[in-house]
């Protein structure tokens, strides 16, 4: 973390010391997702965006990233609150680098969760949601268990959300929980049971449990 980075933290966190819910979409942008499907996961996040907006204090305490992979693996929105996060206009090309993806996303949160020790900011289980429509073409291993490892230390959740053709078999052995199958393209409802289960752990005290609501939009 560089200097500017720690002095704009410092600024951040004295204008708004609420604790921080983190979020990491870990979104799949290969080739076999051009067309309708990025163009409806596009508009699902924008809509992400506008509903959290409607809650007043999930805007403070919501925090958001995007990492993408294909070929490559990018962090194309570190983390923000809902009011300064900018919709991403997500390009579909490439492979399936999938264990580089989640890693990434893995080093995105350690370095979030760092920033917030230093400025004595409390902070809920940081969420991980895995968006694909295939299956990995590199190694996973080392991500199932850094997931597997977080998971039973209670450090993090980790959401796997299976797209199209996604290989839900290959899924079930990265993710501790169960993955959920998305019904058609709808992104729109899985984004606003996303923003809701925010919104309701964002209004609890870190370490609350919370109930969820209903997944009407997925099968397993």
């Amino acid at each position: 973390m560089n200097t500017e980075t720690t002095l704009l933290d410092s600024v951040e966190f004295a204008e708004n010391g609420e604790p921080r819910c983190p979020c990491v979409l870990v979104l799949d942008v290969s080739g076999s997702m051009s067309g309708q499907p990025i163009n409806a996961l596009n508009q699902g996040i924008e809509q992400f965006k506008n509903e959290l907006m409607q809650d007043s204090l999930a805007v403070k305490r919501v925090e958001l990233a995007v990492v993408t992979f294909n070929n490559s693996v990018d962090v194309i929105q570190d983390f923000v609150t809902p009011d300064a996060f900018v919709p991403p206009t997500l390009i579909a090309g490439g492979s399936t680098n999938m264990g580089a993806g989640i890693l990434k996303a893995f080093d995105v949160v350690d370095s979030r969760k760092a920033a917030y020790r230093t400025n004595g900011i409390a902070q809920y289980c940081p969420w991980l949601w895995l968006l694909t429509d295939g299956a990995p073409t590199d190694d996973t291993s080392v991500a199932e268990q850094r997931i597997r490892e977080t998971e039973a230390r209670k450090r993090c959740a980790f959401f796997a959300v299976g797209v199209g053709r996604a290989d839900m078999q290959r899924l079930a052995t990265i993710s501790v929980r169960q993955p959920l199958k998305l019904n058609g393209l709808n992104f729109a409802s899985m984004f606003t049971w996303l923003s809701a289960s925010l919104q309701s752990v964002s209004a609890s005290r870190p370490g609350e449990q919370v109930q969820l609501p209903a997944v009407g939009w997925a099968r397993v």
